[in-house]
């Protein structure tokens, strides 16, 4: 691939950092909301949750800098539209991954089920490819790995939504307890529409390849 279509060059001193600092921060987050859904240790499970809390403050002081960046400079790395959609995408994962740990505890879930951890599983998944996928920006000498990591988040995503549908269906046909279900119920959302806003960071990433490679 011809560096005339390197969207993030060398001399990108500025963007693809902050990049790679919110996707690394974006992986984090979904990793401390997987100890969250998984430990059976109150007091381990709100330290989780507090981690997610700061991590989510770290990525929207990461995505602020993006944005006063973005107005500062007049020359950009690619499509001006492209930094403010995919660094807004990120912040919408971390902002979901966020309401969903926070919904968690204010709601005083302590039932959680299996459909919530593979939902946090995937997260996992989805912010780790989104990860790598990133990096590939720094030289976009290999796009095999970006495009690769965008199918694996789209399919997971296609997981994500038969997960939550299943398991809300299975409330409805099993849960009694008419507040559990709606506690229940919304976590469960939550969670599907931070794979949701996954998927939206994927399509950006593709939208970048076809505009550039």
């Amino acid at each position: 691939m011809s560096n005339i279509f390197s969207f993030f060059t060398p001399k990108d001193k500025k963007f693809q950092p902050l990049f790679e600092q919110a996707g690394s921060n974006v992986r984090k987050i979904a990793e401390a909301l997987l100890v969250v859904v998984t430990t059976d240790d109150i007091e381990k499970r709100k330290e989780a949750i507090k981690e997610v809390e700061r991590l989510e403050h770290v990525g929207d002081d990461i995505t602020h800098t993006i944005f006063i960046e973005l107005s500062k400079n007049f020359i950009t790395p690619f499509d001006r539209e492209d930094i403010h959609s995919l660094a807004s995408a990120i912040d919408d994962i971390a902002d979901y991954i966020h309401a969903s740990a926070g919904n968690i505890e204010l709601y005083n879930v302590t039932n959680i089920g299996e459909p919530m951890v593979k939902l946090a599983e995937l997260l996992v998944e989805m912010c780790g490819d989104l990860e790598k996928a990133i990096k590939e920006l720094r030289s976009f000498k290999n796009i095999r790995v970006i495009a690769d990591a965008c199918v694996r988040i789209n399919s997971a995503e296609n997981q994500a939504d038969y997960t939550c549908n299943l398991a809300i269906a299975r409330l409805f046909e099993f849960e009694t307890n008419a507040i559990e279900l709606i506690k229940q119920k919304e976590v469960l959302q939550t969670l599907e529409i931070a794979t949701d806003k996954c998927e939206d960071a994927a399509n950006v990433l593709e939208s970048i390849l076809v505009k550039n490679a």
